[in-house]
């Protein structure tokens, strides 16, 4: 019962946090948060610090589950891969030996090479609900858009991705929302599948490469034409479905709360209709205002000092973006979501330094081309007055709202 009770705290201050955040701004030094047990780092200043003392704040427990499994789900998932250390939960040497082949992956030309199958894409969900003047975009199209662009990047086959993304979002459930043990059973089946699956590309991948993000992870990971080890293959599944999912995910994530805001404010959309040349600026607004990407954790590694509290080592703290976003100290009218702002690219939305994220580009290009579309074919879009305000999901990870329904 408690931890239950410990849940529902959580979810609470998940589905609105900033609050908690405006209170850890205006407190002296850090504030300890029993239902993350971590420390919060709020202050723009102080997550930027955090972020470049890699030596002093490791990432490798970046992203602990929030539930206990169950036996029977830690069953399952041994039939599957990993997990081994990724790009998000590793320092130093380790940390530039994942980052090498995204940072060739996901380079400006490859980017742009990939962005007319993107809007390909986009247009084609659009013209599956144009005609009825009333969608779901969630399920219709944040949910959708970004996994086939990512699937593109990957190399998967298009008829493998919906298994990708379905166990992508399984992954996500399994570790951070509250299942019964026969649905974590479940989820932990359907991870072992993508799992499975994309070990299938790997191997194919070693055999016969491909112009693809795959074949360059194997190439990068595992150098060299012998067979892949048992242990490479966890490696590379694990860093491939990590790419995956925050590939995915995170955008998806994304293109929901960005149209949410910018519905929930007619003047904002009015304002955006009328001037589409904002829409680069609408995005940084909106990834600003309420970014996907709430927070992640760093463990300390010897005793330190932060914003004047002392931490002894093996200290969690939580860094939260999403806090630093609104800091006061750095943007006037900081809770503020207003699309003309000046000089809103300064944002922590795709993290800061050596973590910072590679795809920011690609997630940016899908923002920009989902507004550009959805101002020229639906310009009357607005949110279903006959429907309830939409509601967050209780994550600090990939937040967004649970459904949104619009007319036009």
């Amino acid at each position: 019962m408690a931890w239950h009770d410990d849940q529902a705290r959580r979810d609470e201050l998940y589905r609105d946090p900033y609050p908690l955040y405006d209170r850890a701004r205006r407190t002296e030094g850090l504030m300890y948060v029993p239902e993350f047990d971590a420390w919060l780092v709020a202050r723009d200043q102080d997550v930027r610090e955090v972020l470049l003392r890699a030596e002093d704040f490791s990432s490798a427990n970046a992203l602990l589950p929030d539930v206990p499994l169950s036996e029977a789900a830690l069953g399952v998932l041994p039939r599957g891969f990993g997990p081994r250390p990724t790009v998000v939960s590793s320092d130093g040497a380790a940390h530039r030996r994942h980052r090498a082949p995204l940072n060739r992956g996901l380079s400006a030309s490859r980017v742009a090479a990939l962005l007319p199958y993107a809007r390909t894409c986009a247009e084609e969900l659009v013209d599956g609900f144009a005609a009825d003047g009333s969608a779901e975009l969630v399920e219709a199209y944040a949910r959708r858009l970004p996994g086939m662009v990512v699937g593109r990047l990957i190399g998967l086959d298009p008829a493998d991705v919906p298994t990708a993304v379905h166990g992508g979002y399984r992954a996500e459930e399994l570790l951070f929302r509250p299942l019964s043990p026969e649905g974590q059973v479940a989820a932990a089946e359907d991870v072992v599948a993508l799992q499975h699956l994309l070990d299938g590309y790997v191997r194919e991948r070693r055999e016969r490469p491909r112009d693809d993000m795959c074949s360059t992870m194997v190439a990068v990971l595992a150098p060299g034409d012998a067979e892949l080890t048992l242990e490479q293959r966890h490696e590379l599944v694990t860093s491939l479905q990590n790419l995956l999912i925050a590939g995915f995910l995170t955008t998806s994530a994304l293109i929901g709360t960005m149209l949410l805001h910018l519905l929930g404010d007619r003047r904002q959309w009015r304002t955006l209709r009328a001037d589409p040349s904002l829409v680069p600026a609408a995005v940084e607004e909106a990834v600003r205002h309420d970014t996907a990407i709430q927070a992640f954790r760093r463990t300390t590694t010897r005793p330190v000092t932060l914003a004047g509290t002392k931490l002894p080592a093996a200290a969690t703290v939580l860094v939260a973006f999403g806090s630093a976003n609104r800091d006061e100290r750095r943007y006037e009218r900081a809770g503020e979501f207003d699309i003309t702002r000046p000089g809103n690219r300064q944002h922590l939305a795709f993290g800061y330094g050596a973590h910072g994220c590679p795809g920011s580009q690609l997630a940016r290009d899908q923002l920009r081309l989902t507004l550009d579309l959805f101002v020229r074919r639906m310009p009357e879009l607005r949110l279903d007055r006959d429907r309830p305000r939409p509601q967050m999901r209780p994550t600090l990870i990939h937040r967004s709202p649970q459904d949104l329904y619009v007319t036009w």
